[in-house]
């Protein structure tokens, strides 16, 4: 049951990514043949509005098949056909019978004729959704186990908090002189204070008491602590502005590992330090098992992972087109060979699959 929840939570950011793409496409006039999740084979099919939706046996992508774009998501073998017979034109002047000549013929469900800012929305649109689903994640999680307040919850017994003469329901207003405005200042604070002697200020009955407190190592969290658990409220406002913070803080993290693994930095090497879909379903698998809040965390932290590592500028990633793209605004418009372009993604997307597939063989490795 857990491998049926991990593969449906991959397949909703995968559909989160797509559904991006797909909405800036139609958005901008551009005729979409398909919107795919999944690869491979076909399971299911319906054609909508002249576009074919589909799943596919193999959970680990997706595609939206776009008129006119040749280099960037995958085709239909059909729609590669047909798009080989009517894309690929002389390039002498072919006059119809009205003196209209093949060159004045604009396609303008085309991708390709689309302006460079239309392109480029409709490219960034897919990570730009991820960001999305990663606030929507939070912003669940959030209103399930509530926003910690500044408000003291409970007190373990005989730790140094209830030793002093804190109470279940204070206030802090300040710790060692600094205002806090959430429980990540009040822990980062006493976190940092090494042990030694800390003041805290709490409001009690709309009085302010100051309190004098040495906190105590922790082995579980390996940090110093006071022994409080904060009160928790649910707020859909507080909710969403925490999940933005905490989105932001995680992105900070990620961009962080990613100039590690740039560098060759990572502690443990690269091949230990990302997973592919193999892995990746099996930590969702191992979070289902622990509750519906750590899947919405990972589903989070996935979401997000996706949104970013597509803005990397490397050839058939959404970062690279966007970087070709950019060469082709500075070139004043005029677009790239695109026989050149395509030998770039083609490269870029060998280069990804075969990294895939090693990191895809660690990750069967670990199973055993």
């Amino acid at each position: 049951m857990t491998i049926v929840i991990a593969l449906l939570l991959f397949g909703i950011i995968i559909l989160i990514h797509e559904f991006g793409h797909f909405l800036l496409a139609k958005k901008n006039g551009v005729t979409v043949h398909e919107f795919s999740i999944g690869m491979g084979p076909k399971i299911y099919s319906k054609e909508k509005n002249g576009t074919e939706y589909s799943l596919r046996v193999l959970p680990i992508g997706g595609y939206v098949s776009m008129e006119g774009e040749e280099d960037g998501f995958d085709r239909s073998e059909e729609d590669e056909e047909n798009s080989g017979k009517t894309l690929i034109i002389d390039n002498e002047d072919i006059e119809d019978k009205d003196g209209h000549s093949d060159e004045d013929t604009v396609n303008e469900g085309s991708f390709a004729e689309k302006t460079i800012l239309q392109r480029a929305s409709i490219i960034f649109a897919g990570p730009f959704f991820n960001f999305l689903g990663c606030i929507g994640f939070l912003v669940a999680l959030f209103l399930m186990i509530g926003i910690p307040t500044t408000k003291v919850g409970t007190l373990v017994d005989n730790a140094p908090a209830q030793e002093v003469g804190i109470k279940v329901g204070d206030e802090i207003k300040s710790v060692n002189g600094q205002t806090v405005n959430s429980s990540t200042d009040i822990t980062n604070i006493i976190s940092s204070s090494k042990g030694e002697k800390i003041s805290i200020v709490v409001e009690r009955d709309n009085k302010e008491i100051k309190f004098d407190i040495n906190p105590t190592y922790n082995k579980d969290t390996k940090t110093y602590i006071i022994g409080i658990t904060f009160d928790r409220t649910k707020n859909i406002i507080k909710s969403f502005i925490t999940a933005l913070t905490t989105t932001w803080d995680i992105t900070v993290q990620m961009v962080e590992f990613l100039g590690q693994l740039v560098t060759g930095r990572v502690a443990g090497g690269i091949s230990n330090s990302v997973a592919g879909p193999v892995g990746v379903i099996g930590m969702v698998s191992d979070a289902a098992k622990m509750g519906i809040t750590n899947l919405l965390y990972l589903g989070a932290v996935i979401s997000l992972n996706l949104g970013i590592m597509n803005l990397v500028p490397f050839p058939a990633l959404d970062g690279g087109r966007l970087l070709l793209l950019l060469i082709e605004a500075l070139r004043g418009g005029k677009k790239l060979d695109p026989s050149k372009e395509a030998m770039i993604n083609i490269v870029g997307m060998s280069v990804l699959m075969a990294f895939m597939l090693f990191i895809t063989y660690k990750d069967i490795l670990r199973l055993f």
